[in-house]
Protein backbone atom coordinates (compact mmCIF):
# COMPACT_ATOMS: atom_id res chain seq x y z
CA UNK A 1 0.00 0.00 0.00
CA UNK A 2 1.33 3.41 -0.98
CA UNK A 3 -0.04 6.37 0.91
CA UNK A 4 -0.46 9.74 -0.75
CA UNK A 5 -1.84 12.95 0.72
CA UNK A 6 -3.75 15.87 -0.71
CA UNK A 7 -2.19 19.36 -0.68
CA UNK A 8 -4.62 20.28 2.12
CA UNK A 9 -3.52 17.30 4.21
CA UNK A 10 0.15 18.10 3.58
CA UNK A 11 -0.44 21.70 4.67
CA UNK A 12 -2.15 20.47 7.84
CA UNK A 13 0.84 18.21 8.60
CA UNK A 14 3.23 21.13 8.17
CA UNK A 15 1.11 23.35 10.42
CA UNK A 16 0.98 20.73 13.18
CA UNK A 17 4.69 19.97 12.91
CA UNK A 18 5.63 23.65 13.13
CA UNK A 19 3.38 24.31 16.11
CA UNK A 20 4.69 21.29 18.02
CA UNK A 21 8.31 22.21 17.27
CA UNK A 22 7.69 25.60 18.86
CA UNK A 23 5.51 24.53 21.78
CA UNK A 24 6.42 21.05 23.04
CA UNK A 25 8.02 21.49 26.50
CA UNK A 26 11.79 21.11 26.46
CA UNK A 27 11.67 19.24 29.77
CA UNK A 28 9.32 16.29 30.40
CA UNK A 29 6.25 17.01 32.50
CA UNK A 30 5.86 15.25 35.83
CA UNK A 31 3.92 11.97 35.80
CA UNK A 32 0.20 12.54 35.37
CA UNK A 33 -0.36 9.99 38.12
CA UNK A 34 0.70 12.68 40.59
CA UNK A 35 -1.25 15.84 41.46
CA UNK A 36 1.55 18.08 40.20
CA UNK A 37 1.86 16.21 36.91
CA UNK A 38 -1.89 15.99 36.47
CA UNK A 39 -2.21 19.77 36.58
CA UNK A 40 0.79 20.23 34.28
CA UNK A 41 -0.82 17.97 31.71
CA UNK A 42 -4.15 19.73 32.10
CA UNK A 43 -2.43 23.02 31.25
CA UNK A 44 -0.78 21.41 28.19
CA UNK A 45 -4.17 20.13 27.03
CA UNK A 46 -5.52 23.67 27.37
CA UNK A 47 -2.76 24.99 25.10
CA UNK A 48 -3.66 22.38 22.49
CA UNK A 49 -7.31 23.42 22.76
CA UNK A 50 -6.53 27.13 22.43
CA UNK A 51 -4.78 26.34 19.15
CA UNK A 52 -7.59 24.07 17.90
CA UNK A 53 -5.39 20.98 18.18
CA UNK A 54 -6.98 19.15 21.08
CA UNK A 55 -9.69 17.16 19.29
CA UNK A 56 -9.09 17.92 15.63
CA UNK A 57 -11.84 15.59 14.37
CA UNK A 58 -14.65 17.10 16.47
CA UNK A 59 -17.00 19.76 15.04
CA UNK A 60 -15.77 23.31 15.59
CA UNK A 61 -18.78 24.37 17.67
CA UNK A 62 -18.01 21.51 20.10
CA UNK A 63 -14.36 22.40 20.61
CA UNK A 64 -12.78 20.70 17.61
CA UNK A 65 -11.44 21.62 14.21
CA UNK A 66 -13.84 19.79 11.90
CA UNK A 67 -11.17 17.50 10.44
CA UNK A 68 -11.65 13.93 9.26
CA UNK A 69 -10.00 10.76 10.60
CA UNK A 70 -7.17 10.94 8.05
CA UNK A 71 -6.22 14.32 9.50
CA UNK A 72 -6.40 12.77 12.96
CA UNK A 73 -3.94 10.04 11.92
CA UNK A 74 -1.65 12.73 10.49
CA UNK A 75 -1.89 14.73 13.72
CA UNK A 76 -1.05 11.64 15.79
CA UNK A 77 1.99 10.87 13.62
CA UNK A 78 3.37 14.36 14.15
CA UNK A 79 2.43 14.41 17.83
CA UNK A 80 4.31 11.22 18.67
CA UNK A 81 7.24 12.11 16.41
CA UNK A 82 7.62 15.36 18.38
CA UNK A 83 7.55 13.35 21.64
CA UNK A 84 4.87 15.66 22.98
CA UNK A 85 3.38 15.00 26.45
CA UNK A 86 1.08 12.02 26.89
CA UNK A 87 -2.58 12.90 26.64
CA UNK A 88 -4.31 12.77 30.00
CA UNK A 89 -8.02 13.13 29.25
CA UNK A 90 -8.31 10.09 27.01
CA UNK A 91 -11.17 8.59 29.00
CA UNK A 92 -13.24 11.63 28.16
CA UNK A 93 -11.94 12.70 24.77
CA UNK A 94 -11.48 9.31 23.11
CA UNK A 95 -14.09 7.14 24.86
CA UNK A 96 -16.94 9.22 26.26
CA UNK A 97 -16.66 11.94 23.61
CA UNK A 98 -17.45 9.70 20.61
CA UNK A 99 -20.18 8.02 22.67
CA UNK A 100 -21.84 11.38 23.27
CA UNK A 101 -21.55 12.16 19.56
CA UNK A 102 -23.54 9.00 18.81
CA UNK A 103 -26.00 8.75 21.70
CA UNK A 104 -26.09 12.12 23.45
CA UNK A 105 -28.71 14.81 23.07
CA UNK A 106 -27.73 18.15 21.58
CA UNK A 107 -27.93 19.68 25.06
CA UNK A 108 -25.58 17.01 26.44
CA UNK A 109 -23.10 17.50 23.60
CA UNK A 110 -23.02 21.26 24.10
CA UNK A 111 -22.74 20.90 27.88
CA UNK A 112 -20.00 18.26 28.08
CA UNK A 113 -17.90 18.21 24.91
CA UNK A 114 -16.30 21.70 24.87
CA UNK A 115 -14.98 21.48 28.48
CA UNK A 116 -13.88 17.93 27.70
CA UNK A 117 -11.90 19.11 24.66
CA UNK A 118 -10.20 21.82 26.73
CA UNK A 119 -9.68 19.45 29.71
CA UNK A 120 -11.37 21.97 31.95
CA UNK A 121 -13.27 18.84 33.04
CA UNK A 122 -11.32 15.59 33.38
CA UNK A 123 -12.97 12.18 33.18
CA UNK A 124 -12.55 8.78 34.80
CA UNK A 125 -14.14 5.52 33.68
CA UNK A 126 -16.51 3.60 35.97
CA UNK A 127 -16.84 0.08 34.58
CA UNK A 128 -15.16 -2.47 36.82
CA UNK A 129 -16.50 -3.53 40.19
CA UNK A 130 -15.09 -6.01 42.73
CA UNK A 131 -17.37 -8.72 41.28
CA UNK A 132 -17.59 -7.42 37.71
CA UNK A 133 -14.32 -7.14 35.82
CA UNK A 134 -14.13 -8.66 32.36
CA UNK A 135 -17.70 -9.84 32.96
CA UNK A 136 -19.15 -6.35 32.89
CA UNK A 137 -22.71 -7.67 32.70
CA UNK A 138 -22.36 -8.67 36.36
CA UNK A 139 -22.47 -5.01 37.47
CA UNK A 140 -24.26 -4.61 40.80
CA UNK A 141 -24.00 -0.90 41.64
CA UNK A 142 -27.54 0.48 41.66
CA UNK A 143 -29.05 3.72 40.38
CA UNK A 144 -32.69 3.83 41.50
CA UNK A 145 -34.98 6.45 39.98
CA UNK A 146 -36.38 9.01 42.44
CA UNK A 147 -38.33 11.61 40.51
CA UNK A 148 -35.96 13.57 38.31
CA UNK A 149 -32.87 12.03 39.95
CA UNK A 150 -31.15 8.68 40.30
CA UNK A 151 -29.89 7.61 43.73
CA UNK A 152 -26.65 5.67 43.31
CA UNK A 153 -25.21 3.15 45.75
CA UNK A 154 -22.30 0.82 45.12
CA UNK A 155 -18.65 0.71 44.24
CA UNK A 156 -16.40 0.99 41.18
CA UNK A 157 -12.76 -0.05 41.14
CA UNK A 158 -9.70 0.26 38.89
CA UNK A 159 -10.98 3.65 37.76
CA UNK A 160 -8.15 5.23 35.82
CA UNK A 161 -7.39 8.87 36.79
CA UNK A 162 -10.22 8.90 39.33
CA UNK A 163 -7.92 10.24 42.06
CA UNK A 164 -7.75 13.60 40.30
CA UNK A 165 -10.64 13.61 37.79
CA UNK A 166 -13.76 15.79 37.93
CA UNK A 167 -16.32 13.33 36.51
CA UNK A 168 -16.85 9.61 36.01
CA UNK A 169 -18.98 7.87 33.40
CA UNK A 170 -20.21 4.36 34.03
CA UNK A 171 -22.89 1.69 34.05
CA UNK A 172 -25.33 1.28 36.94
CA UNK A 173 -28.23 -1.10 37.46
CA UNK A 174 -31.35 1.04 37.27
CA UNK A 175 -33.74 -1.94 37.41
CA UNK A 176 -33.00 -3.81 40.66
CA UNK A 177 -34.97 -6.85 39.41
CA UNK A 178 -32.91 -7.15 36.23
CA UNK A 179 -29.87 -9.30 35.55
CA UNK A 180 -26.94 -9.43 33.19
CA UNK A 181 -27.15 -7.04 30.20
CA UNK A 182 -30.66 -5.80 30.91
CA UNK A 183 -31.72 -2.99 33.22
CA UNK A 184 -28.44 -1.03 33.09
CA UNK A 185 -28.23 2.73 32.59
CA UNK A 186 -25.26 4.81 31.47
CA UNK A 187 -24.75 7.79 33.80
CA UNK A 188 -22.38 10.75 34.15
CA UNK A 189 -21.52 11.47 37.78
CA UNK A 190 -19.62 14.49 39.20
CA UNK A 191 -16.93 13.23 41.56
CA UNK A 192 -17.43 16.12 43.95
CA UNK A 193 -21.07 15.13 44.56
CA UNK A 194 -22.19 14.51 48.13
CA UNK A 195 -21.81 10.84 49.01
CA UNK A 196 -18.86 10.11 46.68
CA UNK A 197 -15.71 8.74 48.33
CA UNK A 198 -12.51 8.17 46.35
CA UNK A 199 -9.70 5.94 47.60
CA UNK A 200 -6.50 5.86 45.51
CA UNK A 201 -5.03 2.52 44.42
CA UNK A 202 -1.28 2.80 44.17
CA UNK A 203 0.50 1.10 41.30
CA UNK A 204 3.79 -0.81 41.64
CA UNK A 205 5.66 2.46 41.12
CA UNK A 206 3.78 4.07 44.02
CA UNK A 207 1.78 6.46 41.83
CA UNK A 208 -1.98 6.93 42.03
CA UNK A 209 -2.78 5.53 38.61
CA UNK A 210 -6.14 4.13 39.71
CA UNK A 211 -8.77 4.56 42.40
CA UNK A 212 -11.87 2.92 43.76
CA UNK A 213 -15.03 4.98 44.01
CA UNK A 214 -17.77 4.48 46.60
CA UNK A 215 -21.30 5.82 46.10
CA UNK A 216 -23.47 6.37 49.16
CA UNK A 217 -26.92 7.73 48.20
CA UNK A 218 -25.40 9.93 45.50
CA UNK A 219 -28.08 11.91 43.66
CA UNK A 220 -27.57 12.43 39.93
CA UNK A 221 -30.05 14.25 37.63
CA UNK A 222 -31.85 12.12 35.05
CA UNK A 223 -30.52 14.53 32.42
CA UNK A 224 -27.08 13.00 33.07
CA UNK A 225 -28.20 9.68 31.56
CA UNK A 226 -26.88 8.85 28.09
CA UNK A 227 -29.40 6.90 26.05
CA UNK A 228 -32.62 5.36 27.31
CA UNK A 229 -33.16 4.07 30.83
CA UNK A 230 -32.25 0.40 31.01
CA UNK A 231 -30.51 0.49 27.61
CA UNK A 232 -27.05 1.34 28.94
CA UNK A 233 -25.48 -1.88 27.69
CA UNK A 234 -25.80 -0.80 24.07
CA UNK A 235 -24.24 2.58 24.85
CA UNK A 236 -21.44 0.98 26.86
CA UNK A 237 -20.64 -1.44 24.02
CA UNK A 238 -20.21 1.55 21.72
CA UNK A 239 -17.76 3.05 24.23
CA UNK A 240 -15.94 -0.29 24.44
CA UNK A 241 -15.69 -0.31 20.65
CA UNK A 242 -14.01 3.09 20.69
CA UNK A 243 -11.67 1.83 23.43
CA UNK A 244 -10.70 -1.29 21.50
CA UNK A 245 -10.58 0.39 18.13
CA UNK A 246 -8.32 3.06 16.70
CA UNK A 247 -9.00 6.01 18.97
CA UNK A 248 -7.49 4.91 22.28
CA UNK A 249 -4.26 3.57 20.77
CA UNK A 250 -3.34 5.27 17.53
CA UNK A 251 -0.75 3.56 15.26
CA UNK A 252 1.68 6.45 15.67
CA UNK A 253 2.23 5.42 19.31
CA UNK A 254 3.71 2.09 18.18
CA UNK A 255 5.50 3.43 15.13
CA UNK A 256 7.43 5.83 17.32
CA UNK A 257 8.21 3.07 19.83
CA UNK A 258 9.44 0.87 16.95
CA UNK A 259 11.77 3.64 15.73
CA UNK A 260 13.19 3.99 19.23
CA UNK A 261 13.62 0.21 19.37
CA UNK A 262 15.68 0.23 16.16
CA UNK A 263 17.85 3.01 17.59
CA UNK A 264 18.28 1.01 20.80
CA UNK A 265 19.37 -2.01 18.75
CA UNK A 266 22.10 0.04 17.06
CA UNK A 267 23.28 1.40 20.43
CA UNK A 268 23.75 -2.11 21.83
CA UNK A 269 25.60 -4.09 19.16
CA UNK A 270 27.29 -6.32 21.74
CA UNK A 271 23.94 -7.63 23.00
CA UNK A 272 22.79 -8.16 19.43
CA UNK A 273 25.91 -10.24 18.72
CA UNK A 274 25.32 -12.40 21.79
CA UNK A 275 21.69 -13.03 20.79
CA UNK A 276 21.33 -13.11 16.98
CA UNK A 277 17.58 -13.72 17.31
CA UNK A 278 17.23 -10.13 18.53
CA UNK A 279 17.70 -8.86 14.99
CA UNK A 280 14.66 -10.80 13.84
CA UNK A 281 12.66 -9.68 16.89
CA UNK A 282 13.41 -6.01 16.20
CA UNK A 283 12.46 -6.40 12.53
CA UNK A 284 9.22 -8.18 13.43
CA UNK A 285 8.27 -5.48 15.94
CA UNK A 286 8.99 -2.70 13.43
CA UNK A 287 7.06 -4.50 10.69
CA UNK A 288 4.16 -5.06 13.09
CA UNK A 289 3.95 -1.35 13.89
CA UNK A 290 3.98 -0.44 10.19
CA UNK A 291 1.36 -3.07 9.39
CA UNK A 292 -0.90 -1.74 12.14
CA UNK A 293 -0.55 1.78 10.73
CA UNK A 294 -1.49 0.65 7.22
CA UNK A 295 -4.42 -1.29 8.63
CA UNK A 296 -5.58 1.86 10.40
CA UNK A 297 -5.60 3.84 7.16
CA UNK A 298 -7.58 1.04 5.52
CA UNK A 299 -10.09 1.05 8.37
CA UNK A 300 -10.47 4.84 8.21
CA UNK A 301 -11.13 4.53 4.49
CA UNK A 302 -13.90 2.03 5.19
CA UNK A 303 -15.46 4.34 7.76
CA UNK A 304 -15.31 7.22 5.29
CA UNK A 305 -17.33 5.08 2.87
CA UNK A 306 -20.03 4.66 5.51
CA UNK A 307 -19.12 1.16 6.67
CA UNK A 308 -19.39 0.16 10.31
CA UNK A 309 -16.69 -1.44 12.48
CA UNK A 310 -18.32 -3.75 15.01
CA UNK A 311 -16.79 -6.90 16.43
CA UNK A 312 -13.67 -6.24 14.32
CA UNK A 313 -12.62 -3.79 17.02
CA UNK A 314 -11.70 -6.87 19.06
CA UNK A 315 -9.09 -7.83 16.46
CA UNK A 316 -7.68 -4.32 16.66
CA UNK A 317 -7.43 -4.50 20.44
CA UNK A 318 -5.54 -7.79 20.35
CA UNK A 319 -3.15 -6.45 17.72
CA UNK A 320 -2.17 -3.24 19.53
CA UNK A 321 -1.92 -4.80 22.98
CA UNK A 322 0.26 -7.72 21.84
CA UNK A 323 2.35 -5.43 19.62
CA UNK A 324 3.05 -3.26 22.66
CA UNK A 325 4.24 -6.33 24.56
CA UNK A 326 6.46 -7.42 21.66
CA UNK A 327 8.10 -4.00 21.38
CA UNK A 328 8.91 -3.72 25.06
CA UNK A 329 9.92 -7.33 25.61
CA UNK A 330 12.43 -6.97 22.76
CA UNK A 331 13.77 -3.74 24.26
CA UNK A 332 14.24 -5.44 27.64
CA UNK A 333 16.16 -8.26 25.96
CA UNK A 334 18.43 -5.70 24.31
CA UNK A 335 19.05 -3.86 27.58
CA UNK A 336 19.70 -6.99 29.60
CA UNK A 337 20.08 -6.45 33.37
CA UNK A 338 20.46 -2.71 32.75
CA UNK A 339 16.83 -2.63 31.67
CA UNK A 340 15.71 -3.29 35.24
CA UNK A 341 17.18 -0.01 36.52
CA UNK A 342 14.68 2.59 37.70
CA UNK A 343 14.58 6.14 36.41
CA UNK A 344 16.47 7.46 39.44
CA UNK A 345 19.45 5.13 38.85
CA UNK A 346 22.70 6.93 37.92
CA UNK A 347 23.30 7.29 34.18
CA UNK A 348 20.22 5.32 33.10
CA UNK A 349 18.81 8.33 31.27
CA UNK A 350 16.17 7.86 28.58
CA UNK A 351 16.49 4.08 28.64
CA UNK A 352 14.44 3.96 31.84
CA UNK A 353 11.39 4.65 29.66
CA UNK A 354 11.54 1.08 28.42
CA UNK A 355 11.04 -0.41 31.89
CA UNK A 356 8.03 1.81 32.59
CA UNK A 357 6.59 0.97 29.18
CA UNK A 358 7.27 -2.73 29.72
CA UNK A 359 5.38 -2.74 33.02
CA UNK A 360 2.47 -0.82 31.51
CA UNK A 361 2.33 -3.15 28.50
CA UNK A 362 1.59 -6.09 30.81
CA UNK A 363 -1.83 -4.58 31.49
CA UNK A 364 -2.61 -4.09 27.80
CA UNK A 365 -4.00 -7.59 27.35
CA UNK A 366 -6.41 -6.96 30.24
CA UNK A 367 -7.76 -3.41 30.06
CA UNK A 368 -10.32 -2.57 27.36
CA UNK A 369 -11.48 -6.16 27.73
CA UNK A 370 -9.20 -9.14 28.31
CA UNK A 371 -7.77 -10.61 25.11
CA UNK A 372 -9.28 -14.00 25.95
CA UNK A 373 -12.71 -12.33 25.91
CA UNK A 374 -11.87 -10.60 22.63
CA UNK A 375 -10.97 -13.93 21.03
CA UNK A 376 -14.33 -15.32 22.14
CA UNK A 377 -16.07 -12.32 20.53
CA UNK A 378 -14.17 -12.87 17.28
CA UNK A 379 -14.97 -16.59 17.29
CA UNK A 380 -18.68 -16.14 17.96
CA UNK A 381 -19.58 -12.90 16.15
CA UNK A 382 -17.18 -12.91 13.22
CA UNK A 383 -16.48 -16.59 12.56
CA UNK A 384 -19.87 -17.90 13.63
CA UNK A 385 -18.39 -20.58 15.87
CA UNK A 386 -20.58 -22.08 18.62
CA UNK A 387 -20.12 -21.10 22.22
CA UNK A 388 -18.05 -23.54 24.20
Amino acid sequence: MELSYTPKQQAFRCEVRAWLAENVPTEPLASYDTREGFEQHREWERRLFDNRLSMVMWPEHLGGRGCDLIDWLIFEEEYFAAEAPQRINQNGQLLLGPTLMEFGTEAQKCRFLPPMASSEEMWAQGWSEPNAGSDMAAIGSKAIRDGDHYVINGQKTWSTRASFADWVFGLFRSDPESSRHRGLSYLLVPLDAEGVTIRPIRALNGKEAFAEIFFDNVRVPVENRIGEEGAGWQVAMATAGFERGLLLRSPARYQQAARRLVELYHRHPEQARRDPALRDAVCEAWAGAEAYALSAYYTVGRLARGEKIGAEASINKIVWSELDLKLHETAMRLLGPRGELLAQAPEIGEESRWLEGFLFAQAGTLYAGANEIQRNIIAERMLGLPKS
